[in-house]
């Protein structure tokens, strides 16, 4: 087909016709992109349909639609850009690109691999939400460490590797660098990065060692050294906790393996102990029963266990010392200072039943006219 005469005239080193079809192009994939990136998600998610139970397709759109319009757009610029001839300075050397070509080029070559490595930090999003919500819709048992420990730790492991892939990406195709000999140079200089990095290193291999072992999961209260608290996250680098007083923690996993941890969630009960001093006046028949009824009350209580300790011990000048020790079957610690509560209370009522006084326990007015 015969093109117009005013088509064929060139302006740049482009002629009008060329120029209006970049236009066109560009004006297609802006006006189309998002259509074609909805169109994209939706055969995608027809295609793992049967593998993404509890994720629906609204869902998966709302992580691809944006990242996977900006790639269609930078597309949209390449396609464009191949339809004109750029100007070249009449003394540049035969073959040779001129620096703006090459610039522009090295620009949208960039663009495209952050966008491409956008797209692949969105489905390895929507990966991880799918094993989330399979494992949510399970009917035999509620989220295992595996769901709460294990995915978040795979999830960061991916987007890592995926970032480091576009960057050795981008380092060969934008900026020429030869990157197998890279990497191989990397067996000299990695000791010396790994020097510098000891403790980061140390940290990592920290986080395998607990992922592997599993000294404790994501919910588990534990102990590291002067630190207690619920374990939020466990990262590469370091596990947060919660701390009793609402306080978020960040302590190095290498901290937490190099130290005695104490994992409370495990504990299969919770031990009370404590000293009670009752006065001189306390007769041993009042102690006799005292420790019996306050036995007996204990043992009746739906959390304690059978071993229950309270034992006359020792004669102290304030008076008549008696320890008291059991153990609650809990690993809530608002349920266990319910139960010690609880306890008290009958423990009291149970020495005022029975004419006893604590030492240093002042004396009715009342009784002491009588």
């Amino acid at each position: 087909m015969m093109l117009p005469d005013f088509l064929r005239h060139e302006f740049l080193g482009n002629t009008l016709g060329q120029y209006l079809i970049a236009l066109l192009i560009l004006l297609v994939g802006s006006v189309f992109r998002r259509i074609f990136s909805r169109l994209l998600s939706k055969l995608l998610f027809s295609l793992t349909k049967r593998y993404t139970a509890g994720v629906s397709e609204e869902e998966l759109q709302g992580l691809l639609i944006e990242p996977l319009s900006t790639l269609l757009l930078i597309v949209t610029l390449l396609l464009a850009g191949t339809t004109l001839t750029y100007p070249h300075s009449s003394i540049a050397p035969a073959g040779v690109l001129p620096w703006h070509e090459v610039l522009l080029l090295r620009l949208l070559t960039l663009a495209f691999i952050v966008a491409a490595a956008r797209v692949a930090l969105r489905l390895v999003d929507f990966a991880l939400l799918v094993m989330a919500r399979r494992a949510a819709l399970r009917t035999d048992a509620s989220p295992t460490r595996l769901d709460n420990q294990f995915l978040p730790f795979a999830k960061d492991l991916l987007k890592v590797l995926f970032i480091i892939i576009a960057g050795l990406v981008a380092l060969g195709q934008v900026f020429g660098v030869n990157v197998t000999a890279l990497i191989g140079g990397l067996g000299i200089g990695g000791l010396a990065v790994a020097f510098a990095a000891k403790e980061s290193l140390e940290n990592l291999i920290a986080s395998f060692t607990i992922f592997l072992d599993q000294p404790f999961g994501v919910g588990d209260l534990v102990t590291a050294g002067d630190v207690s608290g619920t374990v939020e996250k466990i990262g590469f680098r370091s596990t947060r906790l919660r701390t009793a007083e609402k306080s978020y923690v960040t302590v190095p996993n290498k901290s937490m393996i190099d130290k005695p941890l104490d994992n409370l969630s495990l504990r299969t009960s919770r031990r009370v102990g404590f000293t009670l001093i009752f006065d001189q006046k306390t007769t041993s028949a009042q102690l006799h029963a005292i420790i019996a009824g306050a036995v007996a009350a204990m043992k009746t209580h739906p959390l304690v266990t059978q071993e229950v300790q309270m034992k006359f011990s020792a004669l102290v000048p304030a008076g008549k010392e008696v320890t008291v020790q059991y153990f609650v079957e809990t690993t809530s610690y608002d349920e266990y200072l319910d139960v010690k509560e609880n306890l008290n209370y009958r423990l009291v009522e149970v020495v005022e039943q029975h004419g006893g006084a604590f030492a240093g326990t002042p004396v009715p007015v009342a009784a002491a006219k009588a």
